[in-house]
């Protein structure tokens, strides 16, 4: 018998790219290989097989796209210091580790809860118990060292009033930082029940255009779609995955969910 799965049903979306992960990593021909993920898969018990393909998929591609910002910052900055804000079951850590950089993985109590039955803290690598709604973690950034903040599903399943003062005070805390985060437009969020139905959760933030974050101090660096994603990257894909993405990517709705890295560029 595995470790039982007891999250709040915001955290249980955490399942789904977990899950996701770990069938592509048993695929003949892998997007991300994380072995790791497929352990964590066999460790829980948990029926996965209520996720639809399309939703499982997805997460994959867009990992991919998230760990290329995190290999760019790195080849950049080595020694640099990486926080994953709302990580849930992410095995980031274990794929990109360069060796030198500093890893901080958050999330809700009872997530942490979990994880820790499969992760441990070491010198590079911790974890703790916050919400990216609140200010106590803001302390555990080194900003001695370059940032990358990551907030990887997260945002969309709170209302714009709680997101938009986040972002204000994210962006004015970590001036120079770089944040990457996840937007989808009106069209997805007002079409999810057709798209987003294998958990309770649903989406309520939308945002329709990535650079009208600047009036919150967040300036568009780079910003991808399931229809345009990093051309280098997609070309390393399996050809079903580049088809796949093509398919889906000519869905509006898909069009409107994009992947942004920003820097943070506070009004002086």
């Amino acid at each position: 018998m595995g470790e039982a799965v007891d999250l709040g049903k915001v955290q249980e979306t955490l399942l789904i790219p977990l899950y996701g992960r770990a069938r592509d990593a048993r695929r003949k021909r892998s997007v991300l290989h994380d072995t790791r993920a497929a352990e964590i898969v066999d460790g829980l018990d948990y029926d996965f097989s209520t996720f639809r393909l399309p939703n499982t998929h997805g997460s994959v591609w867009r990992a991919a796209i998230f760990d290329g910002f995190v290999r760019d910052f790195l080849a950049d900055h080595p020694d640099g210091f990486v926080a994953d804000l709302g990580c849930g079951l992410s095995t980031r850590f274990d794929r990109l580790d360069n060796g030198r950089l500093t890893w901080l993985d958050m999330d809700l109590a009872d997530t942490i809860e979990l994880r820790r039955k499969f992760v441990s803290d070491t010198d590079r690598y911790t974890m703790r118990v916050g919400s990216i709604l609140d200010t106590d973690w803001y302390e555990a950034i080194d900003m001695s060292k370059p940032v990358l903040l990551l907030s990887e599903a997260v945002l969309l399943y709170f209302p714009s009033e709680q997101v938009t003062p986040v972002l204000q005070s994210i962006s004015t805390a970590f001036g120079g930082a770089l944040f990457a985060f996840d937007t989808a437009g009106t069209l997805m969020v007002q079409g999810q029940d057709r798209s987003h139905r294998d958990v309770p959760a649903q989406f309520y933030w939308a945002c329709d255009d990535p650079a009208d974050l600047q009036r919150y101090g967040l300036t568009v660096k780079e910003s991808y779609s399931f229809t345009e994603p990093p051309a280098d990257l997609a070309r390393g894909w399996p050809l079903l995955d580049r088809l796949g993405n093509k398919v889906v990517g000519r869905f509006p709705m898909s069009k409107t969910y994009r992947f942004n890295l920003f820097e943070c560029t506070p009004a002086r």
